[in-house]
């Protein structure tokens, strides 16, 4: 015990560090028994187990496999019915990926809670291992203690609360792009041939988190422009870099391969039609060129790559402020940012950035160029997107506001004004935890105290609703002897069945008009946002006319909100 005790003291930033993860992920385990999976992961989960067991890549294309395979390795044990698909020749991968969908789930609906925690609860470790990064790569430019602090604030902020525990490529691409810059920095420190190798395995394994990652090829490539101009004198270090730059080529290039078991499969003929009919005028050598390249990158990456590609290209249906658009607005992220962060966290990031940015021009900081321009590089790729439906596209720029956040604060705590800067230091924190206790489990829709009112009079989709608080109403419905609802729900019509409840949707195409007790109503589709357009009389509606679907229940109390992302309203 005292060797313990002495090994404890001896290392209390690393003991404290770990404390504060594991308490993270109690939460996590907490949330995952109470909460039901979101709408996409009805999505990730079973494409994941697609591409372990029948290395299946044309579902879920808009998102790598790297992520949803690990999240899908205890299906390899718990052994999920594998329905036969019946599938239409003629179908793409959308199609293709609903049908799957809806077959795996409806399949498996006695196993479906096990298979939603298990496969849930491997996205925690990810989410450790943010955390220890963060805590590495602060220590590594700073000191210990503003390591902690930095690690603190990632611990307990309510957006990383929310999607620590969800199969998505969100927080995996946070982890992604830190240790991607982290790697840089530690190869521009000492550039050996480890750290070349490491940064090769970095980099693949970012690319394979999420598609938005692809912006490392250009950034990489930029880096070794640069630093092979400043050695141009001296031929010894530039032969070195020329091997290193084919080494982190090499092994980028291996490793997405491997995730892909090395198939370079064909272009199905449907999503070959979509690609064609997606890209005028353009589209003979959009589609020639991955067809050269798939000898080399597994055709579907680069489909996956291009999918993106155009839904940011067309952009996405959005909400903002009471306002509605198609194509997002360059201020979207930086206004959901103040709204779905914490007041003591919002007020952190800003003075902390202003602070970054002082050192650098004033103090001549410029290792803190490390974390300001990756930030400033994701901001500026957030504010020119086109899809604008969740601060979790954003997560990637949350690490480095933690650890400048932490920076901050121990240079506040290090100053003459010590007591001054503790105190504010434990307010700051303090009144995190006490959001973070206060709206547990609820992270999904959080909003801070900025947004006065019902929080779909703000933003839409994953910001308020994901589908996680389905399970609440089911048990509410059954509890009133209600076996079915009408409901417009995020990915209701899948879960809701599996928890008992009929779904009779109302969020057009209606195929019925049933009359029902209750209606229940998801925050997106109250604002009407995610109301799909539709045809009354052969004629497409306006879009006016579409968002406003559900005007009448804004306007109504509902008897109960569920997680403050679904109201249920009684008809009779």
């Amino acid at each position: 015990m005292s060797q313990l005790q002495t090994w404890a003291l001896s290392r209390k930033f690393e003991v404290l560090c770990g404390i504060l993860l594991l308490t993270m992920s109690w939460q996590f385990v907490v949330a995952i028994s109470r909460k039901s999976i979101t709408n996409d992961e009805t999505a990730h989960i079973p494409a994941g187990y697609y591409h372990l067991v029948a290395e299946d890549f044309q579902l879920n294309t808009e998102h790598p496999p790297l992520v949803k395979m690990w999240a899908a390795l205890p299906l390899l044990f718990i052994q999920p019915k594998e329905p036969i698909i019946t599938e239409k020749t003629d179908a793409d991968f959308a199609q293709r990926s609903a049908m799957v969908e809806q077959q795996f789930w409806f399949a498996n609906q006695t196993q479906f809670l096990r298979i939603g925690f298990w496969t849930r609860l491997m996205m925690i470790p990810l989410a450790v291992l943010l955390g220890v990064v963060i805590f590495i790569f602060t220590r590594t430019i700073s000191n210990s203690t503003a390591a902690l602090i930095a690690v603190f604030t990632y611990s307990i902020e309510p957006t990383i609360l929310a999607h620590g525990r969800v199969v998505h490529t969100d927080l995996a691409a946070a982890l992604g792009y830190l240790l991607f810059f982290f790697a840089l920095f530690q190869y521009h420190r000492f550039p050996t041939h480890r750290k070349a190798i490491l940064l090769g395995v970095v980099t693949a394994l970012a690319l394979l988190t999420k598609y938005s990652m692809v912006i490392l090829v250009p950034l990489l490539a930029l880096y070794a422009l640069a630093l092979a101009w400043s050695y141009r004198r001296d031929s010894i270090r530039l032969k070195k870099l020329m091997i290193h730059a084919v080494a982190v080529t090499g092994i980028v290039i291996l490793m997405i391969n491997a995730v892909y078991f090395f198939r370079h499969d064909q272009m199905s003929d449907p999503d070959r039609g979509w690609l064609l009919s997606t890209s005028q005028p353009y589209s003979n050598a959009i589609y020639q060129g991955i067809t050269v390249l798939g000898h080399v990158i597994p055709t579907y990456y680069l489909f996956g790559v291009y999918k993106v590609a155009i839904h940011n290209h067309y952009g996405h249906p959005a909400f903002l402020l009471g306002k509605y658009s198609n194509d997002g607005w360059r201020y979207y992220f930086p206004v959901a940012f103040a709204l779905k962060t914490t007041i003591p966290f919002l007020l952190l990031s800003v003075v902390a950035l202003a602070w970054g940015i002082f050192q650098i021009v004033a103090r001549r900081r410029i290792t803190l160029l490390w974390l300001l321009i990756p930030f400033l590089i994701y901001l500026g790729i957030s504010v020119s997107g086109s899809i604008n439906i969740g601060i979790r596209h954003f997560l990637p720029a949350f690490p480095f506001l933690f650890i400048l956040g932490g920076m901050f604060l121990t240079e506040v705590i290090k100053s003459r004004q010590r007591t001054l800067g503790i105190a504010l230091t434990v307010g700051l924190i303090g009144l995190m935890c006490v959001e973070a206790v206060r709206v547990f489990p609820n992270y999904t829709p959080y909003m801070n105290q900025l947004a006065a009112g019902p929080n779909w009079r703000y933003l839409s989709d994953s910001n308020v609703e994901w589908g996680d608080d389905v399970n609440s109403l089911a048990a509410y419905l059954k509890s009133r002897g209600e076996t079915r609802v009408r409901a417009a729900l995020s990915g209701g019509w899948i879960t809701l069945p599996l928890y008992g409840i009929d779904y009779i949707g109302m969020a057009p195409p209606v195929k019925e008009l049933v009359d029902t007790r209750y209606v229940a109503i998801g925050a997106s589709f109250l604002n009407g946002s995610t109301v799909p357009s539709f045809e009354v009389n052969g004629k497409l509606i306006s879009d006016s006319e579409r968002v406003n679907l559900f005007e009448t229940y804004r306007h109504r109390t509902p008897e109960a909100v569920f997680g403050g992302s679904i109201y249920l309203f009684r008809e009779r």
